[in-house]
């Protein structure tokens, strides 16, 4: 088989218990086939618009050739580095593609005004001169991709070269970038309507990008064949079947998903799985919260009841590994196999939680709360107090009231309940922050709940749905950065660090409407501060 997945301890029993139940219904062959009423009659209208996936390998087959052709020619000009500007399934899955295949691909997902100039300059192997930019939103409207093209161009047009020569975009035929970038002369693939964004993997925005940047995509597409067969038939052996039953079912439900890589080949697939799994199942007050875990997590050292883990690992290891953790998924496979399982997987979870997997329904607020910032350009209210050159804002006054980062950190803990967990979101320049993640490892021991960690605004994309739509039970800290670098956005009134601002405020005002408590820190001197911030969460 192209795909294993080996259960264990309690999840054995909950397979055992749950399998039969969706090998009966036909929720398999039913998937396979297109039928858009596995999710009732409700998610009837938006399912019937959503199911392309289920063929996109047969679909993206003459891509192939056409990438590969376009990628000799702008070798030829000169042409060898590729940026993506992408936010959610339109960066996620080309990250997981490129760094898997060991390719250098630069995602560009963020607004942080540092990010963007780096991703405009380049590095000593290759400059602007030698860049070439896709440009990839399946709605055509989302504001950080356009700025990123925005900027791109304004940089290209500086050096007399026609933006028309660099642009590559992927698309929905007719969407407004698809319009503005036939009448500008971009190249343009378009994608397939019928597939939702976070099941794109293997459409043209997973292909375009990391095929120009010199991945076997055809290959990426074979592994994927050989698991269509596997995931199709009504079979207690179908591997989709049983992820399905071992993260979605069981009386209680284990509603958190710690998701592990532990010797696998396969780099940064969670982070994908992650915006599937949340974005897909986080709404109507239920959902799956996926989080993104290290061998060594406190999570995974000390599982907690509610805490499902699943281990993706290389086939050499799984028998040792079963005996090493019990109660645990193990799966392996190649990527494309991943893929297609994973798709699968969640769309039948979706079926068993009741929801339709395929809407966002509350992502949008986020975006109308950070729009409606940018126009009204609100002054931005007194801290409640200053630590450590550390700006402490909060929605809820009583969380400041012992005037320390460290009692406002057990504040917020002591409003977890048993089920809650922690929601890290750091809107800050990742490249000179990288060691910020860090900072989930500590706040993971220090509040004793599962904790995630989301670069902004690119989670905004992913695990943004399950925020505002999955269980009222999380606790939310933002940190920003206080920085001089900034950039204009041509013809935009307001740079990428003000817009990034607008969205981390508007997300923490969404958040608050729901009753979510949220804690602001900003970094004023980030170096110095990020030192501060650790020793606080300890």
């Amino acid at each position: 088989m192209s795909f294993e997945i080996h259960v264990s301890g309690h999840i054995a029993d909950v397979v055992r218990h749950t399998v039969p139940t969706l090998v009966d219904s036909l929720v398999a062959s039913s998937l396979t086939a297109g039928d858009a009423g596995l999710w009732g009659p409700e998610a009837e209208p938006e399912a019937a618009k959503r199911l392309g996936w289920v063929e996109a390998v047969s679909v993206s087959r003459p891509l192939v050739a056409q990438i590969t052709a376009l990628r000799a020619e702008l070798a030829a000009a000169g042409i060898t580095r590729v940026v993506l500007a992408g936010m959610g399934g339109s960066s996620l899955a080309p990250e997981v593609i490129a760094q898997t295949a060991g390719v250098p691909l630069v995602i560009l997902d963020s607004t942080a005004p540092g990010q963007v100039l780096a991703a405009i300059d380049g590095d000593a192997d290759a400059g602007l001169r030698e860049t070439v930019l896709v440009v990839a939103s399946k709605s055509g409207s989302t504001v950080e991709t356009d700025s990123a093209k925005r900027a791109f161009e304004a940089a290209w047009r500086d050096l007399g070269i026609d933006p028309a020569e660099r642009i590559i975009v992927v698309t929905d035929p007719g969407s407004p970038l698809d319009v503005a970038s036939q009448e500008a002369g971009y190249r343009v693939f378009h994608a397939d309507p019928t597939v939702g964004g976070r099941y794109s993997a293997l459409t043209a925005f997973g292909l375009v990008p990391t095929g120009l940047a010199g991945v076997d995509i055809a290959e990426l597409l074979d592994e994927a064949e050989a698991t269509m067969l596997e995931v199709a038939i009504d079979d207690p052996r179908n591997p989709a079947i049983v992820l399905a039953a071992a993260i979605a079912g069981g009386d209680p439900r284990r509603d958190k998903l710690g998701l592990i890589t532990d010797g696998t080949h396969i780099e940064g697939l969670p982070d994908w799985i992650e915006q599937l799994v949340a974005e897909s199942t986080g709404k109507g007050g239920t959902g799956i919260l996926p989080v993104v875990l290290l061998p060594v997590s406190p999570e995974a050292d000390r599982p907690q009841t509610d805490v499902q883990i699943v281990r993706i690992v290389d086939d050499a290891v799984h028998f040792q590994l079963i005996e090493q953790h019990p109660d645990e998924v193990l799966v392996s496979g190649s990527l494309g196999a991943q893929f297609v399982v994973w798709e699968y997987a969640t769309a039948i979870a979706g079926r068993m939680l009741g929801i339709n997997p395929f809407d966002q329904p509350d992502v949008e607020s986020a975006k109308d709360a950070a729009r409606g910032l940018l126009e009204a350009r609100p002054e931005l209210g007194a801290p409640a107090f200053v630590q450590d050159g550390i700006e402490v804002r909060v929605t809820d006054p009583a969380l400041a009231a012992g005037g320390t980062i460290e009692s406002v950190f057990d504040a917020l803990w002591a409003q977890l309940t048993d089920t809650g967990y922690v929601a890290l979101q750091a809107y800050v320049d990742r490249n000179e922050l990288p060691q910020l993640a860090g900072l989930r490892e500590l706040v993971a021991a220090d509040s004793g709940r599962p904790t995630t960690f989301g670069w902004g605004p690119r989670f905004l994309h992913s695990t943004g749905q399950y925020h505002k739509g999955g269980p009222a039970e999380g606790v939310f800290v933002q940190i920003l950065e206080s920085t001089e670098v900034d950039l204009e956005i041509p013809g935009r009134p307001f740079t990428f660090g003000e817009l990034i601002r607008a969205q981390a405020a508007g997300d923490a005002q969404v958040l608050a409407a729901h009753g979510r408590p949220v804690v602001t820190l900003t970094l004023t001197d980030r170096q110095a501060d990020v030192l501060s911030l650790f020793e606080a969460a300890q």
